[in-house]
């Protein structure tokens, strides 16, 4: 398990709709751990694999003092919304009223693919849309009225970590048959 440096808003892969997971192996139990050191230690109440830079449909929540994850999720959202504060890791120190489903049912796989089903309303039903829309390429900020969005930009574009660099990644010129050290 480690610590992993979150992708800030302007990084192409939050925008890049992450792939099923196909093998519940031990590289996918890894993930799930670093996400879920990265979550705490950040500290957040949720944290999808497109932010420490996978594009995999996994994420992690912590919410009520209940840390869990799901694979592979699939949401029913209630009809009623609420409107309530909404921030992100993505967004470090900003947070902006945000349109959601009151209560969700998520279906989805645990790290050994057994069947999971996340039910719940309030903060949970607000964490588990926030990180499934990650895993779909969707900010929080896309969710905003234009008037919100508007003054949510210019908040991000006077943010101190605004405009950093995107982390390169280094692939090894190593032939690895596919795995990773």
């Amino acid at each position: 398990m480690s610590i992993k440096p979150i992708r800030l808003f302007g990084d192409p892969v939050l925008r890049t709709p992450a792939d099923p997971v196909i093998d519940f192996d031990a590289e996918l139990r890894r993930l799930v751990a670093d996400l879920t050191e990265t979550m705490l230690e950040a500290p957040g109440l949720g944290l999808a694999a497109p932010q420490i830079g996978v594009g995999l449909r996994v994420f992690t929540y912590n919410v009520d003092d209940i840390v869990g994850h799901l694979i592979n999720p699939s949401l029913v959202l209630s009809d009623e919304e609420v409107l309530d504060e909404e921030g992100c890791l993505s967004f470090p120190g900003l947070s902006f009223p945000t349109n959601r489903a009151l209560s969700v049912v998520a279906t989805g796989f645990d790290v050994h693919g057994e069947p999971v089903t996340l039910q719940g309303s309030g903060t949970l039903a607000r964490c588990v849309q926030h990180e499934t829309d990650h895993l779909d390429g969707v900010l929080f900020i896309d969710r905003l009225d234009p008037a919100q969005r508007k003054l949510a930009m210019k908040e991000i574009r006077a943010a101190e970590w605004f405009g950093e660099p995107v982390p390169v990644v280094k692939v090894s010129p190593h032939p690895t048959q596919g795995r990773a050290f």
